[in-house]
């Protein structure tokens, strides 16, 4: 007998980043990992082995569309390549699933607005997979802005970096237009980290990068403006030394939120600190939490009772847009307004 408290989730794909999503399934009190495929003949049963070998029954494929043939199967997680994302989404959402797609959840605005299409005619959630927007330190932050005590946000800066290990230049193997690179990668967090802050879309944006041979980019730094003097700074890097913050400044004073993008268990505890010109200093120590177990808590949570997805897909298409301009703006070197994509 299927158990309707609880999602029944399948894997499209052997990532890396099963080590996170696989037990965070596992460990979701509404969800069951179901099944997992690959393409590479026995990966799929070598993940499940490697990071979720206590669990029994789940079965492994080694054709993707096998799992998505599977009824039993109501909603899919896909880690793949960032070129394949909105493909792949498309034919679960098609096959009938709810689909939670890795970030970015495509390379072109045009592919999402057909992603969202397809879900309203399948009647499906589907949300980009935006791990971090589910700690709650990000919630204790909006409450310190939202209490007027930092006064209006005119400013936010974003920095993402770290060395890239030799194991991982896979992810510079690709130029940007097909998904390489540190912006699809890590800068699209920092990217919309900033866009959480304002509300409103950018209006233009400004951005200078280093590319490699492969045509990927390696760093980049920018500035979306959001009109009336109200601007946005990311930094992004994989050749310097590991940074993960962001900082608002308002009218009245400053936020900090020192460790964004952490990865559980690592030993970084979640810290928030706060000024104001009025001489106030405190500095906040939130507990540890795991942002993927609460990110698919509530995904499965959004499908079991038919709410809407905290991320939707309007936020996909404005992240998508934004990013466009920036990689337009650091080739063609100008002022790119966000009309133009």
């Amino acid at each position: 007998m299927t158990d309707t408290t609880k999602l029944r989730w399948g894997i499209l794909g052997a990532a890396r980043i099963n080590e996170r999503l696989m037990p965070a399934i596992v460990a979701a009190s509404n969800a069951e990992l179901a099944a997992i495929a690959s393409r590479r003949e026995g990966a799929a049963a070598e993940t499940l082995a490697k990071y979720a070998p206590q669990q029994q029954g789940v079965k492994t494929y080694d054709s993707l569309e096998a799992l998505l043939e599977n009824d039993e199967i109501q909603a899919v997680y896909i880690p793949m390549a960032n070129q394949e994302h909105a493909a792949w989404t498309l034919k679960a959402i098609e096959a009938g699933k709810h689909v939670l797609c890795e970030k970015p959840m495509a390379l072109t605005v045009a592919d999402i607005e057909a992603i969202e299409a397809a879900a309203q005619r399948k009647n499906v959630k589907v949300m980009e997979g935006f791990m971090y927007r589910f700690h709650p330190q990000h919630v204790r932050v909006l409450e310190i802005i939202n209490s007027g005590i930092i006064g209006e946000v005119r400013s936010v800066r974003a920095s993402y970096s770290f060395m890239m290990r030799p194991a991982r230049m896979y992810r510079l193997a690709e130029n940007v237009e097909h998904g390489g690179g540190a912006m699809w990668d890590i800068g699209c967090y920092a990217i919309h980290s900033l866009r959480m802050f304002f509300q409103q879309d950018p209006l233009a944006v400004t951005a200078i990068a280093k590319y490699i041979d492969s045509g990927a980019d390696i760093a980049t730094s920018g500035i979306l403006d959001f009109g009336d003097g109200k601007f946005a700074h990311f930094d992004f890097s994989f050749e310097r030394a590991r940074r993960c913050e962001y900082e608002i400044i308002g009218s009245k004073g400053g936020v900090k939120c020192h460790v964004v993008w952490q990865l559980p268990g690592t030993g970084d505890v979640p810290v928030i600190s706060w000024w104001t010109e009025a001489g106030q200093q405190c500095e906040e120590r939130l507990p540890a939490s795991n942002h993927f177990n609460l990110e698919i808590e509530h995904f499965s949570n959004c499908v079991l009772s038919n709410t809407a997805p905290q991320l939707p897909l309007s936020d996909a298409k404005s992240n998508c847009r934004t990013i466009l301009a920036a990689l337009q703006s650091t080739k063609q070197g100008r002022v790119v307004r966000l009309d133009e994509i």
